[in-house]
């Protein structure tokens, strides 16, 4: 360390100022990640490039120097939190099925709610010929004829919110997500990106048992 061979176990050192060789090679620290979090507004595709030319969402990464890719999709008509990042592997396990990570939606319906519709989108309907997609649904208002809710799901499937409510006969105006596993949108405005706090990482780590 720093031109001396330590041999007494224990020794401190820090790797962001000492200099630390093992057999004969420095110890290079491992890259910092990053993590974002943005408002992608109706109208962008959650892709870093589009054939058609429509926006994407690398066009509100301006300022951020790293390449990181979006966690999931968001449709071209839909808005709400996107999260971005180049940890790959915390990645692969949020959108893993398998660790139940929670996606919640505010979704306006054309309409009023009925309580068949309810009932058949908590117990589950089939939207592509595999198992049944199910939704925690709770209704916030109904006036002139539109209905708000918000449904919270543990997979990804494309479209999956849209789909699962034209199964029972609703037809979607509005869909934003509002809640991805502990993370929340809050009042980040569309198009506004933000990094995540330590905290904040931790808690998606711990999520997914990393």
């Amino acid at each position: 360390m720093n031109g001396r061979v330590v041999t007494e176990l224990g020794t401190r050192a820090d790797p962001r100022t000492d200099r630390i060789d093992v057999d004969g090679r420095p110890l290079q620290l491992p890259a910092e990640s990053t993590y974002l979090l943005l408002h992608k507004p109706v109208g962008v595709v959650t892709t870093l490039s589009d054939p058609e030319g429509r926006p994407t969402v690398v066009g509100f990464l301006d300022r951020i120097e790293t390449r990181v890719y979006p966690v999931g999709r968001l449709d071209f008509h839909s808005s709400g939190l996107l999260l971005l990042t180049d940890d790959g592997e915390l990645a692969s396990r949020l959108m893993h099925p398998r660790h139940g990570i929670e996606r919640e939606y505010r979704v306006k319906v054309k309409g009023a709610f009925d309580e068949s519709a309810l009932a058949r989108l908590r117990a589950g309907v089939r939207i592509d010929g595999g198992r049944p997609a199910r939704a925690d649904v709770e209704v916030r208002r109904e006036h002139d004829g539109k209905t708000w809710m918000h449904l919270t799901l543990t997979e990804g499937r494309h479209h999956e919110v849209r789909r699962m409510c034209e199964a029972v006969g609703l037809r979607v105006e509005k869909l934003r997500r509002v809640r991805y596993g502990p993370l929340a949108l809050g009042k980040l405005a569309p198009g506004e990106v933000r990094r995540l706090t330590a905290r904040e990482v931790g808690l998606l780590r711990r999520a997914v048992g990393l």
